[in-house]
């Protein structure tokens, strides 16, 4: 599947990039089409298998990225992207978008903090949202949700891309 769905997954990633960060969102007309075809073509080039692999590709992303979508902390548009990444790349290489997501969103994070001159802000957040867990049991905290309109949003969808790209390069 690597070859056929490299254009795909790029040309959407770009489009949601640049939707995210002129709108902070990522359409449904983009990210359900993406999904659906990648079910299907995974289907189609590789049987029962390629479907399975596809549909747990799915269920691996909305698994890994729900708990921060309940806590508030991630956009669906952001969640339904990675489900849909995952439709064409399956679950291994999904784990690599992943994971090369959470460190570029990071260091996104850090960086626009450090030059937004708000990084002792974010800090005291961050530890806010680990340490204050256990007073708060699993409920989002009050005030640190993407709803709550003071609270510094980034988007998402350029850390998804670079995530998706890299993972294409890396098992080439």
């Amino acid at each position: 599947m690597h070859s056929i769905a490299w254009w795909p997954i790029f040309i959407a990633v770009l489009i949601a990039t640049i939707s995210d960060i002129h709108s902070r969102r990522i359409p449904n007309w983009l990210v359900f089409p993406l999904l659906g075809t990648g079910i299907a073509i995974s289907g189609i080039v590789r049987g029962w298998s390629g479907l399975g692999h596809s549909v747990a590709g799915v269920f691996l992303a909305v698994l890994l990225l729900g708990l921060p979508y309940m806590f508030r902390g991630m956009g669906m548009g952001d969640l339904k992207l990675c489900a849909a990444i995952g439709a064409w790349v399956w679950p291994h290489q999904l784990v690599l978008v992943l994971v090369v997501m959470g460190l570029v969103g990071g260091v996104m994070a850090l960086v626009w903090a450090i030059f937004r001159g708000f990084l002792k802000e974010m800090l005291a957040g961050t530890s806010e949202l680990v340490f204050g867990m256990k007073k708060r049991g699993l409920r989002p905290h009050p005030t640190l949700v993407l709803s709550n309109p003071k609270t510094r949003k980034m988007p998402y969808a350029p850390a998804i891309a670079i995530g998706a790209i890299v993972s294409f390069l890396a098992v080439a």
